[in-house]
């Protein structure tokens, strides 16, 4: 497929709530979009960097950097006759894997669509919906924890996951299990704990979650390997995935017990499928995490999460409960838990121009 334009947009969103983690507090979500064109078609990609690298190592301003000036002038004006041809074309390059993500994923968007097929198919997933869980940030007391954790339980998620710290982990999470004995309850603690916390960590084996998600250093594989075996909750690793070798060196070293996949943070679609595959491999749980993408990454994760391996409710919630308007056309919303995968070729959904113009603070066009 021949990429003939790319328009990168910087977009900011104001979320309808505030979202607070171990990273900080967020009002709003900017991140940049991208639109390929070629051959009369369109795909589409969000960004999920930040303002700041709190995440992982990339920020908004370094990818908007990358894209503009090395990733897209290398494509544009350039055949490719699959994903993995443009993979190659990028490979060259270390690191920014948010930044490659962002163009690999718009071109499986316009790549599938010229195939006339929806994404999840041509990916290789199983399902035309997928479950659904709900990631809650943080609140300013336990009562107003509890209340949230039951407005969204009684709405069908599939799975309930809190964000702690230092300081608001036990006792929330004691809460909540003693206000709902039989709820599916995870925590991800954002990277935000060492093994000197090692006792705090292992009373949270009391409550009985599903997983613990990312409790030590992004980069930490060995940590988690010995945390992981003092604890009897299993423990699951999101930022530390960056790679499929780095998820079977995780799995190897019993650093974690199932990984969360975002495609973002792996570089994109193929990549995730690796990962995906290693993990089944070794019969770890996978599910599908989220940025606070809008409905384009969600939409993008929904068909991502297709595949036979995703077991678990990923953060593929509705896009009602952080917009008041999204960037898209179609209404991507769950009902009793689970979230169907959009209709129609490439990801299924379509811009609302409009909106989109609105939102927009600064625009560049890259052509042949």
């Amino acid at each position: 497929m021949l990429i003939q334009s790319a328009e990168l947009r910087l977009l900011e969103l104001p979320l309808k709530f505030r979202f607070q983690t171990s990273f900080g507090t967020q009002t709003s979500k900017e991140f940049a979009l991208l639109i390929l064109k070629g051959e009369g078609l369109m795909g589409v990609a969000e960004c999920v960097t930040d303002v700041l690298p709190l995440y992982r190592e990339e920020s908004n301003a370094s990818a908007w950097t990358m894209l503009e000036q090395v990733f897209l002038p290398l494509v544009v004006g350039k055949d490719f006759a699959n994903p993995e041809a443009l993979a190659l074309e990028l490979a060259p390059f270390k690191g920014n894997p948010m930044a490659k993500a962002t163009l690999e994923m718009a071109f499986w968007d316009a790549w599938a669509r010229s195939l006339e097929q929806p994404l999840w198919k041509v990916l290789g997933g199983v399902r035309t919906a997928v479950d659904v869980g709900v990631s809650l940030g943080i609140q300013p007391s336990l009562e107003q924890t509890v209340e949230n954790v039951a407005k969204h339980a009684e709405q069908g998620y599939k799975r309930i996951k809190l964000k702690i710290q230092p300081g608001w982990d036990v006792a929330p999470l004691r809460a909540v299990r003693s206000a709902f004995p039989d709820l599916t309850l995870t925590a991800d603690a954002n990277s935000s704990y060492t093994l000197a916390d090692l006792r705090t960590l292992q009373a949270i084996d009391e409550v009985r979650l599903d997983y613990l998600e990312q409790p030590l250093a992004f980069d930490d594989l060995l940590d988690h390997a010995k945390l992981q075996a003092q604890m009897q909750t299993p423990l699951c690793l999101d930022e530390s995935i960056t790679s499929a070798r780095l998820a079977r060196h995780a799995l190897e070293l019993g650093a974690c017990r199932l990984i969360n996949i975002k495609a973002g943070r792996l570089g994109g679609h193929l990549e995730s499928r690796r990962v995906h595959d290693v993990a089944q491999s070794f019969a770890a749980p996978l599910w599908c995490g989220g940025m606070l993408e809008s409905g384009i990454g969600r939409a993008h994760n929904i068909h991502l999460a297709t595949l036979a391996g995703f077991s678990k409710p990923g953060d593929t919630s509705s896009s009602s409960r952080y917009w008041q308007t999204d960037i898209i056309e179609e209404a991507l919303e769950a009902k009793d838990g689970v979230m169907p995968v959009p209709q129609g070729n490439g990801i299924g959904v379509t811009l609302n121009m409009e909106f989109l113009e609105r939102v927009t603070s600064k625009k560049k066009v890259i052509e042949q």
